[in-house]
């Protein structure tokens, strides 16, 4: 029988971006967490962790505060690509706004000692590479602690190692697109529930919201098309190196349409064998 390769996660991103919770979430998944390892000591530790019975899963959180080691992590991440490692980088982002109103009301320092827009905008220069390279970017600039725990747990559970993970989410375009999502759907072209009184206070999760979004034709003509788009892009986004795929589904308010679209494809992502989650980011606003 085929040994699962042991997983190691490097959780990585902005100063302010959530970080540190990330790895209080993976440690609560069973995760043995290091975090600011000195990079000098990082072929070290794989070595360690290799040769230890003791660490199957483990989470390293590595930042700025690396210094100038820091541009050697892409290299450092591809020499262990191929050994007995499942390796995965997940990078935490946030926007400007968001990370100077954490900071102020915090009252933490920023790692690197300039003002703080400045800081930001050094850092996030600095960390392009990274970003670029990382298998993962989440954007915490409007996430709950919750909402970060399910993202990383869809992560987490993957059936196998080469199994893309897909997440499909919905949400109201008026209130502000999905920020870090690879596809994005406008689904407004359908008939909108709102509309309907019977429906108005109902969500694309009720039956007869449901039943009435699938009585046009345009929508199971949509369904079919869109999925098979879907299903025909995941083997393009593997051979790339993708191991995970955000899909969001957008209508107006994100209650009625995006949500029943989004929990329509999820469900035939499913059947069709793939491993696809779904989250409606909007449905209780």
């Amino acid at each position: 029988m085929k040994k699962n390769k042991r997983r190691v996660f490097i959780i990585t991103g902005l100063s302010g971006a959530g970080k540190s919770q990330a790895l209080k979430i993976f440690g609560d998944f069973g995760f043995y967490c290091v975090d600011n390892l000195p990079l000098a000591l990082f072929q070290n530790f794989i070595d360690y962790v290799t040769h230890s019975t003791e660490y199957e899963n483990v989470a390293l959180g590595i930042d700025m505060r690396a210094g100038d080691r820091l541009k050697d992590l892409p290299n450092l991440v591809k020499t262990i690509k191929n050994q007995a490692f499942d390796i995965k980088v997940v990078f935490l982002d946030a926007s400007d706004e968001c990370l100077i109103r954490r900071f102020s009301e915090t009252k933490h320092r920023h790692p690197i000692h300039k003002k703080l827009a400045a800081a930001i905008a050094h850092e996030r220069g600095a960390l392009r590479g990274i970003r670029t390279m990382a298998d993962k970017v989440i954007d915490t600039s409007d996430l709950k602690l919750g909402e970060l725990k399910e993202k990383l747990s869809i992560l987490l559970n993957s059936k196998r190692t080469d199994d893309m993970q897909i997440s499909v989410v919905s949400f109201g375009f008026k209130n502000g697109i999905l920020k870090d999502c690879d596809i994005v759907m406008d689904v407004r072209f359908l008939p909108n529930p709102y509309y309907v009184p019977a429906l108005k206070n109902k969500t694309g999760l009720d039956k007869p919201v449901q039943d009435y979004i699938s009585s046009f034709k345009e929508t199971q003509e949509f369904a079919t098309k869109f999925t098979s788009l879907v299903k025909y892009l995941i083997p393009k986004y593997i051979k790339e190196g993708k191991s995970y795929l955000t899909i969001a589904m957008g209508c107006t308010g994100g209650k009625h349409r995006s949500v029943f679209m989004a929990h329509e494809l999820a469900k035939r992502l499913n059947e069709a064998g793939l491993t696809a989650s779904e989250f409606h980011r909007d449905i209780g606003l």
